[in-house]
């Protein structure tokens, strides 16, 4: 009998280092964004970029509340994609790995839909996934808002106790173990220990293999 889980991947820093070419790329884009849009010095949009990100876990929600901002102009101008893509660095055998996990498979990502997808085709995953979700098909609710979950969870036709959520964000780990949901946490390198609320602690995607019995709880 198919599995019913669904596992539920979180893309930057999790399926791919975006720390290390695409996340500087992106914040530099934001911050040139809202200096032009505010007429800001580049410190200062930098610091509005922060304190945005920082409050209400994503710039882009910050600059809708605050600013009027229009979501869509907003994340295709930082979200460039060729550009993007050539910055993306990922393990190798990550399309082996996902294939071997048992139950349906969806991205699950605070970016655009146009960018989760575009990166996604580049990792060579998007024939093995179900659906990608982008911020913009969740009404603009970025992680770790409750909305955006529950939105996955109804389109996938799921219950949070049939899902696990493979994050390196503890805030959005925390979301989903409020809601029911299993938790596999891609840790920083050096971290020790784990929260109780996550249900395991990974040092790198590849080892989610040895965890296929969250399958099955």
């Amino acid at each position: 009998m198919p599995s019913s889980r669904l596992w539920v991947f979180d893309l930057d820093n999790t399926l791919h280092n975006a720390s290390a070419g695409v996340f500087p790329l992106i914040n530099q884009q934001m911050t040139d964004y809202i200096a032009q849009h505010l007429q800001l010095e580049q410190a200062a949009a930098n610091q509005v970029r922060e304190a945005y990100w920082r409050r209400y876990g994503a710039t882009l929600t910050g600059m809708i509340r605050q600013h009027g901002a229009d979501p869509t102009h907003f994340l295709h101008h930082t979200h460039p994609l060729p550009e993007l893509l050539a910055q993306v660095r990922h393990e190798p055998g990550l399309p082996a790995l996902l294939a071997r996990l048992p139950g349906d498979k969806v991205v699950f990502s605070n970016g655009p839909s146009r960018y989760v997808r575009a990166v996604c085709r580049h990792l060579g995953i998007l024939p093995l996934l179900r659906d990608c979700f982008g911020v913009d098909r969740l009404s603009f609710h970025p992680k770790p808002d409750p909305r955006a979950y529950r939105r996955v969870l109804a389109a996938m036709g799921r219950r949070p106790e049939q899902c696990v959520l493979v994050e390196d964000s503890l805030a959005n780990l925390l979301t989903a173990r409020r809601l029911g949901m299993r938790t596999a946490w891609l840790a920083p390198a050096g971290t020790v220990g784990k929260p109780a609320y996550v249900d395991v602690r990974l040092r790198q995607i590849g080892e989610l293999a040895r965890h296929v019995r969250l399958a099955k709880m």
